[in-house]
């Protein structure tokens, strides 16, 4: 995969810049979709690839929007991240690379126990 920075840096704000292509992470409780119960679906900001479904948003207080279940597992790439000296999993768009967030196993009120933990900045919201 080719990234070429000028190209984002023409598409995407600064703060989305540092998200999806420096794998920055936004402030918590600061995102535009945090508090979003409209019905729709969230896709990458970078490209439009469609990841999440409104279904499968939930409240998990972390500060950031929270989804138990990915709408299409083939649009994202699950990674090794132990870049703060913890390990964890990167949720990155499987189409162009770009950074979202990461996915715990921490969600035990959720159908999968599972908590996609995505910054705001790296989603669009599309209204039903």
């Amino acid at each position: 995969m080719i990234d070429k920075s000028k190209d984002w840096k023409k598409k995407l704000t600064a703060e989305q810049y540092s998200v999806l292509r420096q794998k920055g992470t936004e402030a918590p409780f600061s995102g535009k979709l945090l508090n979003n119960h409209a019905t729709g679906m969230y896709s990458c900001a970078a490209c439009g690839t469609l990841i999440f479904s409104s279904e499968h948003k939930f409240d998990s207080q972390s500060g950031w929007p929270s989804f138990y279940e990915v709408k299409y597992n083939k649009n994202i790439k699950l990674v090794d991240d132990s870049s703060l000296g913890v390990s964890r999993v990167e949720v990155e768009c499987a189409v162009c690379g770009s950074h979202l967030g990461h996915v715990f196993d921490d969600a035990p009120q959720t159908p999968t126990g599972r908590r996609f933990c995505i910054n705001s900045v790296a989603l669009d919201f599309i209204k039903k």
